[in-house]
């Protein structure tokens, strides 16, 4: 079997599954953030009392924090009055940043595990060799309820990455690369498991953001092996406890891809999906009007850095607005210590708080008609930062720091 069947096979109780079986498995951890929470609480609540274990329920407010309106301020105190009566501790909403971040961040993610979340991009967590993947509220609520859930395995694609990334190119535009190769219904209901040798060298901001948009493909989960980095990483975390698997030799695939990346460039994904990939130097002189760093995808410290190292002797360009988000609380108090965010406001940019809400077109950074927002996050649909009018090109931290700066997009290895 491959990792994501052995995970499967371990929670569901089987000695072995094969893609196409309907499986029951037991849930080791479930995860809602404060859009979705209170769905998932009604439907909870017209099927139980209690939920099956408050310990293995993590609650984020990242979505609309601090609430933008009154509608999320109601969702949000929804969401706190149900985890005072449950007893859920694991309850974060004073700005802890984004739920994808915090998780791992916090040691709740562990190898090996099962993990569902109410939000897409829960596949986040395949960096650390877990089986995690979003779901929607209704599916949360017997989840809350009964700690079981259901799947069909996934049949697996073998993305092999090879070669070492040039100056300016990151796992960002590795897995735009793929995307665009394999398309955003390439992948539908289909296991990405990525190795290789790139992957395997690859620091665990990196393939975090690779598993982050695997989902983007159309994919149930991203995978990967735990490498040396995300193992250290557990350990500074004190996550020891949690069984490690890997696939066999012998292991079967649906297809096999092979990439090799010594020669790729920085990508770009154009209006309005995200398989609509090119070399940046393609879209290079389109004018922009904002510029957004963070998300779930690319608000990690190692973002951060790249993008001040870019900034650092510019001007953010006077017909541009640069919005910076860490993803968490401690991301945000790292840059502070080491002067990144001293950079991003000298230069002209805009610090907010860890949160989603540019991402998704909520609060502070929403973009009007016509205007064009070059953006590190992991959509570009129609009206997905703003007015369906406008337009969204999403490229890594390095591309939009330096396009903030000359006020259209441009490769920053010129």
């Amino acid at each position: 079997m491959n990792i994501t069947e052995k995970i499967l096979a371990n929670a569901s109780g089987l000695k072995m599954v094969r893609p196409g079986e309907i499986i029951e498995v037991m849930v080791d951890l479930a995860m809602t953030h404060d859009g979705t929470s209170p769905p998932t609480i009604k439907t909870f609540h017209q099927i139980a009392e209690k939920v099956w274990d408050p310990d293995k329920i993590v609650m984020v407010f990242d979505h609309n924090l601090p609430a933008n309106n009154m509608a999320s301020a109601e969702f949000q105190r929804i969401t706190r009055n149900f985890a005072r009566e449950q007893g859920i501790e694991n309850i974060y909403t004073h700005g802890e940043g984004i739920c994808h971040q915090v998780l791992p961040e916090k040691g709740y993610i562990k190898p090996g595990t099962v993990v569902v979340g109410a939000d897409s991009h829960t596949c986040t967590y395949g960096a650390f060799g877990a089986f995690a993947t979003g779901m929607g509220t209704t599916d949360m609520a017997v989840v809350f309820a009964t700690g079981k859930t259901w799947f069909m395995v996934p049949d697996a694609y073998k993305m092999e990455v090879n070669g070492v990334l040039r100056d300016y190119v990151m796992a960002k535009d590795v897995i735009l690369h793929i995307i665009g190769e394999i398309g955003s219904y390439g992948a539908t209901y289909k296991s990405l498991e990525f190795c290789g040798g790139t992957v395997e060298g690859m620091d665990l901001a990196g393939r975090m953001t690779m598993c982050n948009m695997a989902v983007e493909s159309g994919a149930k989960n991203g995978i990967m092996e735990p490498n040396q980095a995300t193992l250290r990483y557990l350990k500074d975390r004190n996550v020891l406890d949690f069984e490690f698997f890997s696939s066999d030799e012998s292991a079967d695939y649906e297809k096999d891809y092979y990439f090799e990346v010594d020669d790729l460039q920085p990508q770009i994904a154009c209006p309005n999906n995200v398989d609509n990939v090119y070399p940046v130097s393609r879209a290079a002189g389109k004018s922009i009007d904002q510029a957004f760093i963070g998300s779930c995808t690319n608000g990690r410290l190692e973002d951060l850095r790249l993008a001040a190292e870019v900034l650092k002797n510019g001007k953010v360009h006077r017909d541009v607005r640069l919005i910076v988000s860490p993803a968490s609380r401690t991301i945000y108090l790292d840059a502070l210590k080491e002067g990144l965010l001293d950079t991003f406001l000298r230069v002209g940019a805009i610090v907010i708080n860890p949160s989603c809400g540019p991402c998704l077109g909520a609060h502070m950074g929403v973009i009007t008609s016509g205007e064009v927002c070059l953006a590190t996050t992991n959509r570009n649909f129609v009206g997905r930062m703003g007015d369906p009018k406008s337009e969204v090109y999403l490229a890594n931290p390095a591309v939009v720091a330096y396009s903030a700066i000359k006020g259209e997009i441009r490769d920053p290895s010129e």
